[in-house]
């Protein structure tokens, strides 16, 4: 009895501090990272621990402070706790990353929401009570029918511990951690063991064993296989953190390479661009370059030559037609008003002049055009 007090006592301790640090580590995590889905699974791990703690404390209460020997009673709390442990597992288990396939239980696990396993959850805990208020009230309180009620559990517990068997193992092989295989069978070993010294009444085995050494082997098996389990899920949970940080680091290096990549593309693109627009711009100043050459070849050949006497008819024009007509300045110059007057009409073509002001044009240009020192009279001749 002390020695089972005594684990009561330790599992409790371990459990609940060990749950405590599992919250805390979560709550870091799920500020950190982005790996939500997994972060969860932390949770339900701590979940899990936690309730072993609790579960614990309640035995410390009921044979210690109550001191109660309602078998029954005992087995009710142990039962509840174990399926909650069991339900919390469970939730876990898909979270754990390796990348195989996953178990038929846990595929199935994945189809339901949280929300569904919970109603189904209770359920099992209605169905549980059920068989507790039968028994309870039909005096079956002894301590070889209690051991029957485990039945409602045991098979929730082997297919629990066998999934979390499979997913463990590839979880750690996925690590490259293969070495890891002996403790996650050993876990196993144990739970079917505790499992089994649960629905094995005392006076069934007294035959075989020493009463005394059929519990000792009870609680050291229920005491090893939580311990292992802690100690198992601290390793993954340390695996998992070195792993999440590689994969981060990976998806982040992935991120950058694709970032380098999409700008080396970007440069391509804007060199072949500039590369376009330097020939773009080298064919338009080609282009312009022959276009001021044309000009220049077209004003060259369309610039008006003017013979020498149509220089000295609009230099005369130019110095005296202000003040003096047509005639006068034929007079002056010696020559006859209509061969004037034709030079007048030859230089307007040349010029391309029209209009009403010709003659002043005409000025205006000889002026402009320096033809001035052409004049070949005087402002002041008569």
């Amino acid at each position: 009895m002390e020695l089972q007090l005594s684990s009561y006592y330790i599992t409790a301790i371990v459990c609940i501090i060990t749950a405590l640090v599992i919250q805390r580590i979560y709550h870091q995590e799920k500020n950190r990272t982005s790996f939500k889905s997994t972060i969860y699974g932390i949770k339900w791990f701590a979940l899990a621990i936690l309730v072993w703690g609790v579960g614990a404390v309640a035995n410390i209460v009921l044979t210690h402070i109550v001191k109660t020997d309602n078998h029954l009673i005992i087995a009710s709390v142990g039962v509840l706790v174990s399926l909650m442990n069991s339900l919390f597992i469970l939730l876990s288990i898909p979270s754990i990353q390796h990348g195989e396939k996953r178990s038929l239980v846990i595929k199935i696990i994945e189809r339901f929401s949280i929300k569904e396993v919970f109603v189904l959850f209770m359920s099992i805990l209605v169905m549980i009570a059920s068989v507790f208020l039968l028994s309870y009230f039909r005096g079956s309180q002894q301590s070889e029918h209690s051991s029957i009620f485990w039945l409602v559990d045991i098979p929730f517990s082997i297919v629990v511990a066998l999934a979390l068997l499979q997913e463990l193992n590839k979880a750690f092989k996925k690590r490259g951690m293969p070495f890891m295989r002996l403790p996650t069978y050993t876990l196993f070993l144990l739970i079917i063991i505790a499992v089994t010294h649960r629905i094995i009444p005392f006076y069934s085995i007294s035959q075989w064993i020493e009463l005394h050494n059929w519990q000792l082997i009870g609680i050291i098996s229920q005491v090893s296989f939580k311990f292992l389990f802690i100690l198992l899920f601290m390793i993954l949970l340390y695996s998992w953190k070195l792993l999440a940080e590689k994969e981060e680091q990976e998806s982040e290096l992935k991120k950058i390479e694709s970032q380098n990549r999409l700008l080396l593309q970007q440069n391509e693109t804007l060199e072949i661009a500039n590369e376009s627009h330097i020939d773009t711009i080298k064919r338009l100043k080609e282009n312009v370059k022959l276009r001021e050459e044309k000009y220049q070849k077209l004003k060259e050949d369309s610039a008006v030559v003017l013979s020498n006497r149509q220089k000295e008819v609009l230099a005369n024009l130019a110095l005296c037609g202000v003040k003096k007509s047509y005639n006068e300045i034929a007079d002056t110059m010696h020559i006859s008003i209509d061969g004037f007057q034709t030079h007048i009409y030859q230089i307007k073509k040349l010029l391309n002049i029209s209009g009403s002001d010709g003659k002043e044009q005409l000025i205006n240009y000889a002026k402009n055009n320096q033809l001035l020192p052409f004049a070949t009279i005087s402002n002041d001749e008569k």
